[in-house]
């Protein structure tokens, strides 16, 4: 059990973060922290402001705050037991106010993205010749280093780490492309994801891009109607029979089709993987028609099976990482097994914390008799 209690702490700042006033804490109502690997993570803070000193005639105080300004980074970390996480690492996007008619019970909603919204401002156009698209990865990141970016790892995929020849094809960064879009871009090439994970440490950020992290040591279990072993309050399970698919792709004259996954997915999840029963065509040039292929088809079988639901922090006793794998039980043999965590979203406020979760594989069935709690 945790005897000590879940505990928060923000930090803001225009360039460095630093820990709020006493003032600022006290006003915070709840915190809302996404994490996602399709897109870029999120976060809301909500204060309830009000008007009541000769100070607030002209306006709420918290909105006049210097720190809570557009484009301040926002630190959030939680220590649940004794170990601290940096939960979001963020930058301010979106100021609203919500006036009430009750004393004291407006909302001040301060909404942003995780840093990598910083690589969405400027349109940019830059060429990469020959140079493999994880090189071009590696370059873009290095241009972030103010936010403590560490680059991503190598994938083990060799087309992403061999150069296009020139001759055929010249890398460009197309005009009308922000960063973070061309980042997603070559991701989606591949079947790969792109995402930045706050920490290890505060300031620090860790890049991801490459294939789903599906080679991790399972968390702890989710536990499905066990009596008082049970840590999820509700659940949905779902099989998208028309996800899985199979491409059909033309290169350099010669056409194929794609219907299996790749090495990076060939290890499942699940013992009943799907069949791709849908066939489409990919279309448009490129001298690397095949490699997008089966991108494509390795993204079209990861979301065959999905669960929805909402898992009770304090019976968990534990954060769900998200972006990794998680054991599930007692939903019965069909929905029981090994799953990918693909979005965690995290609700905290005084007296609460409650985590909604999104959970993905390739088909159905337990691959072990047993899931480890």
């Amino acid at each position: 059990m945790n005897f000590l209690g879940v505990h928060l702490t923000t930090l803001i700042g225009e360039s460095v973060p630093t820990p709020v006033p006493i003032k600022l804490s006290e006003a915070l109502k709840d915190v809302e922290v996404t994490h996602r690997d399709d897109g870029p993570s999120g976060f809301q803070l909500r204060y309830q402001v009000g008007r009541s000193g000769p100070l607030d005639l002209r306006d709420y105080g918290l909105l006049s705050n210097p720190l809570l300004r557009p484009f301040n980074r926002v630190i959030v970390i939680i220590r649940f037991a004794i170990t601290p996480r940096v939960l979001m690492d963020g930058i301010i996007t979106d100021i609203q106010l919500t006036p009430n008619d009750q004393p004291g019970a407006d909302i001040l909603t301060i909404t942003g993205e995780d840093v990598s919204v910083m690589m969405d401002l400027e349109e940019q156009s830059r060429p990469f010749p020959a140079i493999p698209d994880y090189g071009a990865v590696a370059q873009i990141i290095g241009s972030y280093g103010q936010y403590g970016l560490i680059p991503p790892i190598p994938p083990a995929t060799p087309a992403a780490l061999s150069p296009t020849n020139p001759i055929e094809q010249i890398r460009q960064q197309p005009a009308n492309m922000t960063d973070r879009a061309y980042l997603k871009s070559l991701a989606d090439m591949y079947g790969f994801v792109f995402y930045i994970t706050p920490g290890p440490a505060p300031a620090a950020n860790t890049v991801h891009w490459g294939p789903p992290v599906r080679l991790s040591i399972p968390q702890s279990a989710l536990s499905v109607k066990m009596g008082p072993f049970t840590n999820v309050d509700s659940i949905n399970f779902r099989f998208n029979a028309m996800s899985p698919q199979r491409v059909r792709y033309t290169e350099r004259g010669q056409s194929d089709t794609v219907g299996s996954r790749s090495l990076t997915r060939s290890i499942p999840l699940a013992r009943n993987v799907a069949e791709a029963k849908r066939s489409t065509n990919l279309t448009g040039f490129s001298c690397r028609a095949a490699t997008q292929a089966q991108g494509a088809v390795d993204q079209s079988f990861d979301s065959t099976v999905t669960a929805t639901g909402e898992l009770n922090t304090i019976r968990y006793n534990g954060i769900l990482q998200p972006r990794s794998l998680v054991g599930l039980r007692g939903a019965g043999d069909n929905n029981d097994g090994i799953y990918y965590v693909k979005n965690v979203s995290h609700r905290i406020s005084k007296g609460s914390y409650t985590q909604s979760f999104t959970l993905t594989r390739e088909g159905t069935g337990a691959l072990t008799p047993v899931i480890v709690p």
